[in-house]
């Protein structure tokens, strides 16, 4: 045991004194003629159990400002939709879309109406109505039973009243996925519509009050739609002509009985509403 000790002794020795300059267990540089106690194994180590000795801790490595920056969190889909509004008007189409697309998929009224719209009027993108009609569709199945007064309602009409003209219109590739014949089509154009105009949208009450007047595919029911033609006609806009010639040419072929019927209708509708 005590020549094994002696030979460990004498190894660590010739490492010491190899190293020149020698270096200290504190860390420090040593003279190269000082001699480096080395300690024997087995020696008697007098220290607490939380006392580091006589190293001197390694201190830590200061990283120049911005060496890493603050991890930056993924975007929400409102703000998605805020940049690709934005990308949009900057004529950076492909970065909008890629941002529109995401804040959709999350459910975004907005930002399914606006791609909805970009679609069908080809604003950025070729048109593609069937494209369009489905990001219509997708916001009317998403947001269709909700108030009139929450802040995406006006995005809901707007794609109930498209929706109802796809049908009126015809729209090749779409309509024979979801009817069969012209009857059918009808149908569902006025049950888009009148999701609409219960909505508030002029527009659609007055196309909704035509079909019901003239019995266009659809039952006649002239009351109803005079009714609808009369809540059109009280919103229209100054450019809206086509809705007061509407409402005009209804007026005017009704008889007694379907004028005092729509405004019948007409006072109940004021009276749910107050």
């Amino acid at each position: 045991m005590r020549g094994t000790k002696a030979a460990l002794s004498i190894g660590l020795l010739a490492i010491a004194i190899g190293l020149s300059p020698a270096i200290s267990f504190d860390g420090t540089r040593t003279p190269g003629d000082a001699t480096v106690a080395v300690p024997l194994p087995g020696s008697p180590v007098n220290r607490s159990a939380d006392d580091l000795g006589s190293a001197t801790p390694l201190a830590p490595v200061p990283l120049p400002p911005g060496a890493i920056g603050p991890r930056q969190a993924a975007p929400s889909p409102y703000e998605a939709f805020r940049s690709g509004t934005q990308a949009l008007r900057q004529g950076r189409t492909d970065q909008a879309i890629a941002e529109l697309e995401y804040a959709a998929e999350q459910g975004v009224p907005g930002a399914i109406w606006k791609l909805g719209r970009m679609y069908a009027d080809g604003d950025g993108v070729a048109k593609d109505k069937a494209r369009a009609y489905e990001y219509f569709r997708r916001l009317t199945m998403m947001y269709g039973d909700d108030s009139s007064d929450v802040p995406h309602a006006r995005f809901v009409a707007n794609a109930f009243v498209t929706l109802g003209q796809y049908y009126l219109d015809g729209l090749p590739g779409v309509l024979y996925l979801f009817a069969e014949g012209a009857q059918q089509d009808a149908i569902q154009a006025a049950r888009w519509l009148r999701l609409s105009a219960e909505k508030g949208d002029h527009r659609a009450q007055a196309l909704l009050g035509e079909m019901l007047f003239r019995g266009d595919q659809i039952s006649r029911q002239a009351a109803r739609g005079l009714f609808w033609l009369i809540l059109a006609k009280d919103s229209a806009g100054p450019d809206e002509g086509w809705i007061t010639e509407m409402y005009s040419s209804a007026i005017a072929k009704a008889n007694e009985g379907d004028r005092t019927l729509a405004h019948k209708y007409l006072e109940d509708w004021l009276k749910r509403r107050q």
